[in-house]
């Protein structure tokens, strides 16, 4: 980072962050105010695009088709209807010969459901301000990003800073289960030379991560009355025979040898049932059982292998079961196909954000390999240097979700000082 050129820039960007801190955390409570949980996206798009139109940015909206995208290696297989879930994107168009270069700022609005929603000491869609961190669902993953990636174009701009490249804020739907909201936006041609995801890494970046898919295990009984159970099969039992089998799996996997990213990690393979459905009287014994799973992978290995392995393991376990091996469970995959992922730390784009980091924090920046899946992968897929970094948090998924409001505003600035560098400032 040239920083004698543009210091004096990022100190004035930096001042306008903080004097715009309460409305960055206004705007952030509005977008926790959404349940924007699959399905119910488009009220927080609609806030988030006039957002943007505010900016006087160009902004654009559409509907994911996933047909167009099915050809993809990252897309993830719904089994849903994509009506009035639109993507979002905002161009700052740069004027005059590119100096710099272009770049993408991408967040996902989805979220997990946040039932139950009796364990939470606050309302999860009425975030709550408390002993420096905002609680609410969403928040951390990754509603704060989204609000520090806005708010760092918005303090350039409202600097009367004149970019050198084109910059794209994109909020995309389906991050949770598919990756088809980033997808459909690069399917569409809105691409730059590099892209940074501003996911909660705790002001870390992220050097790779696991690839992720879902599986879906359906499991026969024979039902009958409780008073002839002896002579019926419960299938939720034999459903739990298999749910034994997965963490079985999940042992074996982690005990092969491991990618040389996680090699200092004692279990980067998680195998987790989410979803378990089954019975619908206590007085019935129950004659069908679905459970779904997510399964974890290394970055070198390809979905489809994994895909293929994992059914072999289901039926193979059930072989061993008299009943299952008459009755094989079907085993289907849907949702996340996601393959791994990996960059190398010494490119100008890590280098870039490392002396943002460096400038706003004076302390050298982190990178992890990522135990989990985010949308970086689909911007591999179309050859763009990406990463992610954004604020501190805790609690994702489940129970009083909280962002540290202290990295929220070290987060904002360090984008806001990477974007200067990255695009470069006409003179």
């Amino acid at each position: 980072m040239e920083h004698s050129k543009i210091i004096n820039d990022i100190e004035k960007v930096h001042e306008i962050i903080e004097n715009d801190w309460n409305e960055q955390l206004l705007f952030l409570k509005a977008l926790g105010s959404f349940k924007s949980t699959l399905g119910n996206e488009k009220g927080v798009q609609s806030f988030i695009q006039e957002h943007l139109d505010d900016m006087n940015l160009k902004t654009t909206s559409f509907d994911p088709d996933p047909k167009r995208l099915s050809s993809y290696k990252n897309f993830g297989h719904p089994e849903w209807s994509y009506e009035d879930r639109p993507v979002v994107v905002g161009e700052w168009e740069s004027e005059g010969a590119k100096i710099g270069k272009s770049l993408i700022l991408q967040g996902h609005i989805d979220v997990v459901s946040a039932e139950p929603e009796h364990l939470w000491d606050t309302d999860p869609y009425n975030p709550t301000i408390r002993d420096g961190k905002m609680y609410g669902r969403g928040i951390c993953d990754m509603k704060s990003g989204v609000a520090a990636m806005i708010y760092a174009v918005n303090a350039i701009k409202k600097a009367g800073i004149e970019l050198g490249a084109d910059v794209q804020i994109q909020t995309v739907i389906e991050e949770e289960c598919t990756g088809n909201g980033a997808l459909a936006l690069l399917d569409k041609g809105f691409v730059a030379d590099a892209a940074l995801i501003t996911e909660p890494t705790e002001l870390k970046l992220i050097k790779g991560q696991v690839g992720v898919l879902w599986v879906r295990i359906k499991v026969k009984g024979a039902g009958a009355h409780v008073e002839r159970a002896e002579r019926a099969q419960n299938a939720i039992n034999k459903a739990v025979y298999l749910i034994q089998a997965l963490d079985e799996y999940r042992e074996y996997i982690n005990n092969r040898p491991k990618h040389s990213y996680y090699t200092e990690h004692p279990h980067p393979l998680n195998v987790n049932v989410g979803v378990i459905k089954g019975g619908d009287w206590p007085s019935n014994v129950p004659s069908e059982c679905t459970f779904e799973a997510r399964v974890a992978f290394y970055p070198d290995q390809d979905p489809g292998d994994i895909q293929k392995e994992l059914k072999e393991w289901i039926l193979n376990a059930a072989k061993r079961d008299d009943w299952l091996k008459e009755n094989p469970p079907e085993v289907t995959f849907y949702g996340f196909s996601a393959p791994g992922f990996t960059n190398s730390a010494d490119v100008e784009l890590f280098e870039s954000i490392s002396a943002a980091h460096k400038l706003t924090t004076d302390e050298e920046i982190e990178t992890v390999a990522f135990t989990g899946t985010t949308d970086i992968r689909a911007f591999e897929e179309f050859g763009i240097p990406s990463t992610c970094y954004g604020p501190t948090g805790g609690n994702m998924h489940g129970p009083n979700e909280y962002i540290d409001l202290k990295s929220l505003k070290t987060a904002t600035k360090t984008i806001s000082a990477f974007i200067l560098d990255w695009c470069k400032v006409r003179q």
